[in-house]
């Protein structure tokens, strides 16, 4: 009974009282815990929307949605959520690349990789072992039939869980207005590419070239759009020798 009582005591002494506004976000929130937000969980962020560390529409799970029923909350100006969503960039299966070596492991790219980068032709390729596909907490990503993976863009949140868990860093997070990409992420020049890939980026240039609005760029022998500029007019996607551009 002694112990009890202390118990109780110490339950209402000790006891951590929540803002109702907590609560009241948290509720809001869609409850993923993805921690695209850059916070451990939803209760996390929660807090630091209250507390003023976080903005109202730093949910990108919730969109524009979740964002305006926080402002109501807060009693703050609604701001845009700008929607994104995941591409990989690279197409490129058993038909258009090679193996240099056959893989025998653990169904795992990170595993993969770390055996001299796996056993694709391309260094720098998916390999297809579907780790992004088993983090996607959306089922918004598969493997296709050449290996590779690839989007269900209209499941798609841009939580950005599988852009961290690619071990070969070729999964992007882009506008999903910007129709345009560069589905390669060699950074070999072009005459290997042309040895191991018929579809790879060769680094001609000729889509910088094209470009009116000037928002391609080469970097490390590899396409790079910039997409504040790119306005989907297809130029570079037409101009590409190698259709690395779709």
């Amino acid at each position: 009974f002694v112990l009890g009582a202390l118990l109780g005591v110490a339950y209402k002494k000790f006891a951590v009282h929540l803002d109702p506004k907590v609560e009241e976000v948290r509720e809001a929130l869609p409850g993923t815990n993805d921690g695209a937000c850059g916070y451990p969980g939803c209760d996390a962020l929660a807090e630091a929307i209250v507390s003023g560390d976080a903005p109202t529409n730093a949910c990108v799970v919730g969109g524009h949605e979740v964002a305006e029923k926080l402002a109501g909350i807060m009693g703050t100006e609604v701001l845009s959520v700008e929607k994104r969503v995941a591409r990989v960039n690279c197409q490129v299966g058993e038909k258009e690349c090679g193996s240099r070596a056959i893989y025998q492991g653990a169904d795992n790219c990170t595993a993969a990789a770390m055996i001299a980068g796996g056993g694709k032709s391309c260094v720098y390729g998916c390999l297809g072992l579907g780790s992004c596909v088993r983090a996607c907490p959306f089922e918004a990503i598969f493997i296709n039939e050449g290996g590779i993976a690839v989007v269900a863009e209209e499941r798609c949140t841009g939580c950005g869980v599988c852009v961290s868990t690619c071990s070969k860093r070729i999964i992007t997070l882009v506008p999903v207005e910007k129709r345009v990409s560069v589905l390669c992420s060699s950074k070999d020049k072009g005459p290997v590419v042309r040895k191991i890939c018929k579809i790879g980026c060769i680094g001609c240039a000729k889509c910088v070239k094209i470009c009116p609005q000037e928002a391609i760029y080469m970097q490390d022998n590899l396409a790079v759009i910039d997409y504040d500029k790119c306005d989907n007019c297809g130029a570079c996607a037409e101009a590409c020798p190698t259709n690395c551009i779709a």
